[in-house]
């Protein structure tokens, strides 16, 4: 009688018990997923927060050179920052206090007479283009529909706003005075979790952002304070309506917006212009808008920003929209300086290499020009050229960054 063989043990993988890692690993999954989702929302409520730190930061970058000036002949520090900031909401008030009773009458004018300027507007487009506009009075049931059992919360949420706003506001001003007057010891206590080799890197990247994002803002600012002023007064001039609230948006926004600000700021004035029923004005107007256009790319912006980056318009344009579109109209506003840190920063610390011979760096030669081939010739060691100058630029501001950080530091040892 033949006995069956023994049965061999099943192999260790086809064990019914799990590993033992597996319970750790689906705890680990759980864990990251619900804290991932915590600061997910933790960041989308602290947006506003957010949102003022970086204005607040940009405030004081921007009153650094004002700051030191005072420093430098013989203020302290938080004395010197006090003055500037209030100095600031001193002169803002001033010129909240000469215009800003005829600036309010003359924006809620301006508001008041929106209705028939869409109308003058909707007449004129039907009558050129044969089309149909919905009416003004179509849009205004429209939204009484769509809002108007909504008053009584909306009206609160209005209040809230105006709170929220004021809150808003002493926030930036507090936050950014203390990091101003702060300033070589707020650098000094994030210097002291670093390297020395490290330190000197963060200061160098603090200097480079300080200077362009100081240097951008005010720039633009003194630009569209010249813009506002010269635009107002040549609306008062030839009588355009309306002329101090049109000029402060066609300057603020020629300037703030890259590439179509002038456009876009210049039309509203244009269109009041023509409903106003001169469009030999609204010439004068769009003459006046192209030629202060070409005096301020001509003159005033080289001198004003001379130090101030430059960036392609095509750059600087899709920028504003996308950091528009993620964090709204302060992002908007705050995406140049923080593009234009990013560009320095690229500049100084990418190095650049000369160019290769190639057909597509230069346009191709002209019918009827001689020595084709010195021409092509000539183009590439230009830009080769152009190109080894801008990297010894940006190597020799480095070098200069290096020795006065050695001589700042052997000043410090030797006291």
């Amino acid at each position: 009688m033949n006995q069956s063989p023994a049965a061999s043990p099943a192999p260790s993988y086809y064990s019914r018990r799990p590993p033992r890692w597996l319970g750790r690993a689906l705890l680990s999954a759980v864990v990251t997923v619900f804290a991932a989702i915590f600061v997910w929302r933790a960041l989308g409520s602290l947006t506003g927060l957010i949102v003022n730190l970086i204005i607040a930061l940009f405030l004081a970058l921007a009153m650094e050179p004002m700051i030191l000036w005072l420093v430098k002949h013989g203020w302290k520090r938080g004395a010197a920052t006090a003055t500037v900031l209030f100095g600031l909401l001193a002169a803002a008030g001033a010129v909240i206090a000469l215009f800003g009773r005829m600036f309010l009458e003359q924006a809620g004018d301006l508001i008041t007479s929106l209705p028939r300027t869409y109308d003058s507007v909707t007449l004129w487009a039907e009558n050129q283009f044969d089309v149909m506009i919905p009416e003004m009075e179509e849009l205004q049931a429209q939204l009484l529909q769509d809002y108007g059992n909504e008053v009584a919360s909306r009206a609160l949420a209005i209040g809230s706003s105006v709170i929220g706003g004021l809150f808003a506001f002493a926030t930036i001003m507090l936050v950014a005075y203390y990091l101003a007057a702060a300033g070589p010891r707020f650098r000094a206590s994030i210097c002291g979790w670093l390297r020395p080799k490290n330190q000197t890197e963060v200061l160098r990247l603090w200097e480079i952002t300080q200077i362009k994002i100081s240097d951008y803002i005010n720039s633009r600012v003194v630009l569209a304070a010249i813009a506002s002023f010269f635009t107002g007064v040549f609306l008062t001039i030839i009588d355009i309506p309306y002329a101090l609230p049109l000029a402060l948006f066609t300057g603020v926004v020629s300037q703030f917006v890259p590439t179509i600000g002038t456009y876009i700021g210049g039309a509203l004035p244009i269109v009041f212009a023509l409903t106003s029923g001169s469009w030999q004005k609204a010439v004068m107007v769009l003459g006046f808008i192209i030629l202060y256009q070409q005096v301020e790319n001509m003159w005033l912006s080289p001198k004003i920003s001379a130090r101030a980056l430059q960036m392609n318009p095509a750059v600087s344009f899709v920028v504003v929209l996308a950091f528009g579109a993620v964090f709204g109209a302060l992002g908007a506003f705050l995406s140049l300086p923080v593009a234009a840190t990013i560009q320095a920063v690229a500049t100084t610390y990418l190095r650049r290499h000369e160019l290769v011979d190639s057909h597509m760096l230069h346009d191709p030669a002209r019918p009827g020009d001689d020595d084709t081939d010195d021409e092509a010739g000539d183009v590439q060691p230009d830009e080769s050229t152009a190109a080894a100058a801008r990297a010894t630029s940006h190597d020799s501001a480095a070098d200069r960054l290096r020795d006065r950080d050695e001589r700042s530091g052997g000043q410090s040892s030797n006291s």
